[in-house]
């Protein structure tokens, strides 16, 4: 286990930020805290940092209670990249190396990794926003962390900015590194993470695999010559749930294990003849606000 929170809560006077967290992370998951702004991913990041003290409960790395040795082992990017402009990459991290008292010999490693070893001796002033992005993660990986938290990490970037951050993150966990980070982009997070949470004016309504969340909802998009005659035919197969229209097609779920072969068989015994019939991928935005909608 690398993290577990126990009714972890942080309140400013009447303000919950955080009502009584519990999170459990394994090793190697990408973990996304997921919610809406004000939902308290930020104070939970600050609290697992020691940035912040929470008002109670309390929360383990690697199984013990944290201690500054402990931190070490985290690597993490809470704000927007400061570094000295007028210094090169090399030199910035040289900075870092001694500030977090770890090897001057890890710089071009990790420029490496974070794909920056070509431009290291050049000032920080001449990067785009993509590539301090990445030199921050460069410095969050010096000291050789077994974690690593990342606070928005594709936030204002443009898209090139965003695929590279994300190509990133996935090769940093391949290397065993479990990662925890904040977004509001669900399709980022979709494309990035293991397992998430969601949380909303500090409770956490859900905890789950993106897998399983995905896999909850299984749907069909179906059209046929005479889409009212198709709708009332569809009602009737037995693992329908749901029928939704959408323009010119018809949006059916149902239960788990049906595929589109069942579907189809049923409506050819009927005599129907679709034009279309495939299975719609779920998303983890429409989980997202499904969740959500459940806590209303």
């Amino acid at each position: 286990m690398i993290l577990r929170t126990h009714k972890l809560t942080k309140h400013y006077r009447r303000t919950k930020a955080l009502d009584q967290l519990d999170l459990e992370i394994d090793r190697g998951m990408v973990f996304g805290l997921l919610g809406p702004n004000g939902s308290g991913k930020t104070t939970t990041l600050g609290l697992l940092l020691g940035v912040l003290k929470p008002t109670s409960g309390y929360f383990e790395w690697f199984g013990k209670t944290p201690t500054a040795d402990a931190r070490k082992r985290v690597g993490a990017i809470l704000e927007s990249p400061c570094f000295y402009p007028y210094m090169t990459a090399m030199q910035n991290l040289a900075v870092v190396s001694t500030i977090k008292e770890c090897s001057m010999s890890r710089r071009e490693e990790v420029l490496e990794i974070v794909g920056l070893f070509d431009r290291r001796n050049d000032p920080f002033r001449t990067y785009s926003l993509g590539m301090k992005q990445r030199l921050a993660i460069a410095s969050a990986l010096l000291a050789e962390p077994d974690a690593l938290i990342l606070d928005e990490p594709t936030n204002g970037l443009d898209p090139q900015g965003i695929v590279e951050i994300r190509h990133l993150i996935r090769y940093i966990a391949s290397m065993g590194k479990t990662i925890i980070l904040a977004s509001h982009l669900l399709d980022e997070v979709q494309k990035i993470c293991t397992d998430f949470c969601v949380l909303r004016n500090g409770e956490k309504l859900y905890q789950g695999s993106v897998v399983d969340a995905l896999n909850e909802d299984i749907r069909f998009e179906i059209a046929s010559q005479d889409l009212l005659q198709l709708a009332a035919i569809a009602r009737d197969f037995q693992s329908a749930t749901v029928i939704e229209h959408e323009k010119d097609r018809l949006v059916v779920s149902v239960a788990q294990g049906v595929t589109t072969a069942d579907l189809n068989a049923y409506l050819i015994d009927r005599g129907v003849i679709v034009t279309l019939l495939k299975e719609r991928k779920g998303s983890l935005e429409q989980q997202f606000l499904n969740i959500l909608a459940e806590d209303d």
